[in-house]
């Protein structure tokens, strides 16, 4: 049984959790095939800066499951006891369109060397997929997160880590719902967990009979502002979603995810068997996203002592793209708090490795906190964590929103 203590510390604007969780076995890994593409689709590819990235560390895997074939790519080797870094992109996107930026940005891929990273695409939506035949029956979003344990048991992963962006996001906290031994934690933005109802239902129909698919999913990845403003990033993505992702496919996705149910959670206390994520989360919004009122209510079901609620200003629809630097830094003191990154390096001082900031700014906040060091590549650390009230303030709420 895992055993988890939180704790949550503000930096700079960002945060710092610390989390005690069980030892991690080694991880293996099957024979790996080169990524492969087309002409065709490479010329696709480097039409858009956002689909650009050095591939050569990138394998391709066709994985079979339940639920038909489902496309990843991996990079990397095991790296000590580490978990693997689970992707799942939004609707309209794939894992390039969605993560590129992000993973390609320097202060990440400091993080990533750590770990195995591991980026799924939903079915039929990665570059150069095939049209699905007439009469294809879209996964449901519950079926999308009953795929995974496919890919955990493929690679011999024993957890994951998971980053998840909109309807990906929805699809990882099902996948943690259904099989929680297999998540140590998540990273979700844009996430709503509320089934649309009948009025959602009608306006979707309306909107989809005047305009076009990439401009109806440009309205649920992008702020009014950015719609409105039409920036190069939205111009950017207009043409990436019409020219890159197969549109019958992408229509089966969006059609599923605008059926999709309630996410079914509670936080505990609240009713009866409450069911939530039991794994540590951080909550990702921009402050002028569509997803921030779903995201509010996500984090007001979800168990306030293992929840970060990170909305990022200026940051818009996508923050893992208009904001890289932001989400990389928050992401690095989550990993860090569940044990896995001990020494940090930064670049603005000296270039080398610094001690983390858990034990010099934790005497500023309400809870305590001791933590026992371990090297970037042995054995997860194991923390001793208990939390003290300030006097007359009662019982301390780990949850945060935190603006930066």
């Amino acid at each position: 049984m895992k055993v988890l203590g939180h704790k949550i510390e503000l930096l700079t604007g960002l945060l710092l959790h610390d989390v005690t969780m069980a030892g991690l076995q080694e991880l293996r890994f099957p024979e790996e095939k080169p990524l492969l593409r087309g002409q065709d689709v490479a010329e696709l590819e480097n039409s858009d800066t956002f689909l650009l990235a050095v591939d050569t560390d990138w394998k391709e895997h066709d994985i079979e499951t339940p639920y038909g074939l489902l496309h990843v790519v991996i990079r990397g080797s095991p790296k000590g006891n580490r978990p693997a870094i689970l992707t799942y992109h939004d609707v309209g996107l794939n894992h390039k369109l969605c993560f590129n930026t992000f993973f390609n940005f320097e202060d990440m891929q400091e993080i990533t060397k750590h770990f195995v990273v591991c980026h799924v695409d939903a079915p039929g939506q990665q570059v150069g997929a095939s049209q699905f035949p007439q009469g294809y029956q879209f996964p449901s979003l519950e079926q999308l997160a009953a795929m995974l344990p496919s890919v955990v048991q493929h690679f011999g992963f024993k957890y994951v880590i998971g980053i998840g962006v909109g309807a990906g996001a929805y699809v990882l906290a099902k996948f943690a719902l259904i099989f929680p031994d297999l998540v140590e934690g998540l990273v979700l933005m844009n996430i709503d967990p509320n089934g649309k109802g009948w009025i959602d239902w009608a306006a979707t129909k309306l909107s989809g009979l005047t305009s076009t698919l990439p401009d109806t999913v440009l309205s649920h990845l992008f702020s009014q502002e950015e719609l409105v403003n039409n920036t190069e990033l939205v111009q950017s993505y207009r043409q990436q979603i019409g020219n890159v992702v197969n549109q019958a496919n992408l229509q089966l996705f969006w059609n599923m995810y605008n059926s999709r149910r309630d996410l079914d959670i509670n936080r505990p206390g609240t009713v009866p068997n409450a069911k939530t994520l039991r794994c540590p989360v951080m909550l990702v919004v921009g402050d002028n996203a569509p997803a921030e009122d779903g995201v509010v209510e996500c984090n007001s079901k979800l168990d306030p002592t293992t929840t970060t609620f990170l909305k990022m200003a200026d940051s818009g629809g996508l923050p893992q793209v208009t904001q890289p630097g932001k989400l990389t830094e928050a992401f690095k003191y989550f990993l860090q708090g569940m044990g896995y990154i001990p020494y940090l390096k930064d670049r603005r001082l000296s270039g080398g490795a610094v001690p983390s900031a858990s034990m010099t700014r934790l005497a500023r906040s309400r809870t305590a906190s001791l933590t026992s060091a371990s090297s970037v590549d042995g054995s997860r650390p194991q923390a001793c964590t208990h939390s003290e009230s300030s006097e007359g303030l009662g019982q301390v709420n780990h949850t945060m929103e935190v603006s930066c």
